[in-house]
């Protein structure tokens, strides 16, 4: 709040006191605006801890306290220099703020002023980040939906970390001694400095393209400037196209990194990123038995129906008395049989006479009989039978047939009798 009032009436008080005696002691309004002088006539800067804020909407100015190890400040920002920082202040944000102190004479109180306000340190790298991040968020980047499922049972493995770090023995010996049957592709890169971002990159593509079914992405802990590669752009960008899944296992608690934000799951550190992916001998056993119960359970079922389908029908007549479906057309086998039976008895001359007259007319009628009693068949070039004088044609070959042969002869002339003319 601005007291610029109170400190005019009070320097005027203090020098009317100081004129008239100086060795006389000062009214509180003179000592108060002898310390506003003073204090107010040093402009210093302040880097300190945010520990309290309030920004209430109708008030000209914020108010909030900053602090260190051993002391804490209040301090006061006017409205329109609060907007133009840029800065939205929040509890432990480290800030670096430039003014000068003042003093509300009518309640005693000190502030500091605040000219101007920006962001230190790690305050000003967060501020960045949570910016970079609000930006991926809105392009999609972070949708819970494009996130894919890890496989269960991944054959090949990749991990993306320092070879020199604790990470990768962490990892390894999680993997070895969780899920032994995969192979794991490890792309040793740098995970701090200014190229670090680029490495990983290349070791993610390194791995997919080797085979990997899923990558863990991971370190040990550090510093949020140490973090600064897994807040990269770009970095965030290709973990979101990587054709495989990605698990990120970044061993810093308390911030999350834009590549756990992006990636298809975080783990809080490697050991948990190396566990994410990889299923125990329990489990494995556990899943078979689960599957070996839901193969047999069906397939039990199946059996009982059949086996009480089978019962059933050996129930039926036609497989307990099977002679039943047949009895009737015995029965009149065995009749048929015996007529003829009796037949045959009773019969056979007859029989014999009347075999003996129908093999007499076949012999009759057989054309061999014809032919030896003298008469002749012939037969034209397609062996068509000739019959009558009129299906002969003059140089026309014929094949005649006798009892003991046959002859191959020409039509030289061609005679009708006169009752067929």
């Amino acid at each position: 709040m601005n007291d610029s009032s109170s400190y005019r009436l009070g320097e005027t008080a203090f020098e009317k006191e100081r004129a008239a005696d100086e060795n006389a002691p000062l009214s509180v309004t003179a000592a108060c605006a002898l310390a506003k002088e003073t204090l107010e006539s040093f402009v210093v800067t302040i880097l300190g801890e945010v520990s309290e804020v309030s920004d209430k909407a109708g008030y000209k100015a914020v108010y909030f306290t900053i602090k260190d190890e051993k002391a804490s400040l209040s301090c006061l920002m006017w409205n329109n220099r609060y907007a133009t920082s840029g800065v939205k202040l929040e509890r432990g944000m480290l800030v670096q703020v430039t003014g000068r102190f003042t003093l509300y004479a009518a309640k005693g109180r000190m502030n500091f002023d605040v000219f101007s306000l920006s962001l230190a340190g790690q305050g000003d790298l967060r501020m960045r980040v949570a910016a970079l991040a609000r930006k991926l968020e809105a392009e999609g980047l972070m949708d819970p939906r494009r996130k894919r499922p890890i496989p269960q049972l991944p054959a090949t493995i990749g991990v993306v970390t320092s070879p020199r770090g604790k990470a990768i023995h962490d990892v390894l010996r999680t993997l070895r001694r969780r899920y032994p049957l995969a192979r794991v592709l490890v792309a040793g890169v740098a995970v701090e400095g200014a190229t670090a971002a680029a490495g990983i990159i290349e070791g993610l593509y390194a791995c997919a393209s080797a085979g990997a079914e899923v990558v863990c992405l991971v370190r040990g802990g550090g510093s949020f400037e140490d973090l600064m590669p897994f807040n990269d752009e770009e970095l965030a960008r290709a973990i979101a196209a990587s054709p495989v899944v990605i698990v990120t296992g970044i061993g810093h608690e308390p911030d999350t990194t834009i590549a756990d934000m992006v990636a298809d799951q975080r783990a809080s550190t490697p050991t948990a990123a190396a566990e994410a992916v990889s299923p125990t001998k329990e489990t494995l056993k556990a899943n078979l038995s689960a599957l070996t119960r839901a193969i047999a359970h069906p397939m039990q079922l199946r059996l009982e129906r059949s086996q009480a389908k089978l019962d059933r029908l050996a129930t039926l007549p036609l497989f307990r008395e099977p002679e039943r479906f047949f009895a009737g057309e015995s029965l009149a086998l065995d009749d048929c049989r015996e007529r003829l039976a009796t037949f045959a008895r009773t019969y056979p001359e007859l029989m014999r006479s009347r075999l003996g007259i129908a093999a007499a007319r076949l012999e009759d009628l057989s054309p061999l009989s014809a032919l030896a009693r003298g008469y002749a068949i012939a037969r034209d070039r397609e062996g068509t039978f000739i019959k009558s004088v009129k299906q002969a044609q003059l140089g026309e070959p014929l094949a005649v047939m006798l009892s003991d042969g046959e002859i191959s002869c020409e039509v030289t002339n061609i005679t009708v009798r006169k009752d067929e003319e």
